[in-house]
């Protein structure tokens, strides 16, 4: 690891925000199409009923 110097604070806090809100937008994609996969197998569901 390279030597940071007296921010060594500022750069590991900046590198912790990034990785956090990286696998907080992954979550969010993973969790938004499960529900519009969700969503469009009902829509399915109910267009075979009607027919």
């Amino acid at each position: 690891m390279p030597d940071l110097g007296r921010y060594a604070v500022e750069v590991l806090s900046a590198y912790g925000a990034t990785i956090l809100l990286l696998i907080l937008l992954v979550l969010g994609s993973i969790w938004r199409a499960r529900r519009v996969l969700r969503d469009l197998r009902e829509a399915e569901a109910r267009k075979e009923a009607r027919s």
